[in-house]
């Protein structure tokens, strides 16, 4: 009668077991499906406002162009325009580089006794 009792008892665990495991399956697979769909959405706004700014800047940097191209020869406009872009993309990407801890310069090793000549 024992063995029965001990039998059951470990089926009835085993199915448990698997119910739960199953079920905590199903659970954490639609979170990670419901995150997964979140973080989707806003990766996509993200690079609709990304293409708009992008957009943006062009289109000011025309503006600027044809702002300056009044005074000067378009060639001379652009040329500014590019140099100025340029400028500004050069500052943002030292802005965005890790700043580098000054390395002291080391004096070379000094020996702490005379060189050896060789000869006793």
């Amino acid at each position: 009668m024992e063995r029965i009792d001990q039998r059951l008892s470990e089926e009835l665990t085993g199915q448990v077991t698997r119910a739960v495991r199953e079920t905590l399956r199903a659970e954490l697979s639609e979170a990670v499906r419901e995150s997964a769909r979140k973080r989707k959405r806003t990766a996509a706004l993200y690079a609709g406002a990304a293409a708009a700014a992008l957009y943006a800047g062009a289109a000011v940097a025309l503006a600027l162009g044809l702002v300056i191209a009044l005074g000067l020869p378009d060639w001379a406009a652009a040329l500014i325009v590019a140099a100025v872009l340029g400028a500004a993309a050069y500052a943002l990407r030292r802005a965005a580089r890790p700043k580098r801890p000054a390395v002291p310069e080391a004096a070379p090793p000094m020996p702490s006794e005379p060189p050896a000549t060789g000869t006793p």
